[in-house]
């Protein structure tokens, strides 16, 4: 048989498979697509590249106890043409030297809270579709089964057992599909949860390093407390 004709051929099946399903089938779509949409757009979000640029992380560590406060000036210059969620964050704590340490980590601890909280953007999505297909997927499995032995109550003395059969599987069909969507969307969310624990965790080293640093210069050069972002514009 022609590829073509295959290819008309399994659409076909899938297109009956999902319409004998009944109404169940068009929530359990949507969450297919909304699923898939979001894991591909915070995919692409969470490059790390987008959120912890190489180059950044080399300055920050390059930056030494002992340097000049011109250091710290050029830092600052480098963190405000950076976009990066490091930068914003880096931002805070270098434009806030002049405050003391536990002030300037709190500050910084709210706008990390805050940084983390939009890489988590989408994130709940996927835990409610989690949720909701596999139940969505079983409504429509015991809707489908109260029809089918509906029926059957009605006429069982000339019932074909082969029907029945065939009613039960098309119910449970959106069982499979719910059960279908939620395995994967299940595996997208620990994935992506996990990187942005991985990113979280990275930043939170890198940005209490810079801080030690700047913090030790300050005690050794008093006058490092008269720099920060805006005077290094």
């Amino acid at each position: 048989m022609p590829m073509p004709t295959l290819l008309a051929a399994s659409f076909h099946d899938i297109y009956n498979f999902f319409v004998k399903g009944g109404f169940f089938m068009i929530p359990l779509l949507a969450c297919s697509v909304i699923a898939v949409a979001v894991i591909i757009m915070r995919a692409l979000a969470l490059r790390r590249h987008l959120i912890v640029p190489a180059e950044l992380q080399k300055e920050i560590e390059r930056l030494a106890p002992n340097d000049t406060p011109d250091a710290v000036v050029r830092l600052s210059r480098f963190v405000r043409n950076d976009p990066s969620t490091l930068a914003r964050i880096a931002q805070v704590g270098l434009v806030n030297l002049h405050q003391p340490k536990d002030e300037n980590l709190n500050s910084v601890q709210t706008v990390a809270r805050h940084e983390v909280g939009r890489l988590e953007h989408g994130l709940h999505l996927l835990e409610i579709i989690i949720g909701i297909a596999p139940l969505l997927g079983l409504l429509g499995a015991v809707s489908g089964l109260v029809t089918v032995f509906g029926n059957f109550g009605s006429g069982a003395a000339g019932a074909d057992p082969h029907r029945i059969a065939a009613g039960i599987a098309e119910a449970l069909s959106t069982t499979v599909v719910g059960i279908g969507v939620a395995i994967p969307t299940l595996i997208a969310h620990g994935l992506l949860g996990k990187r942005v624990e991985t990113l979280a965790a990275d930043m939170e080293l890198l940005i209490s390093g810079l801080l030690t640093k700047c913090y030790n210069q300050k005690q050794r050069r008093p006058g490092l407390a008269e720099y920060s972002l805006e005077s290094g514009q």
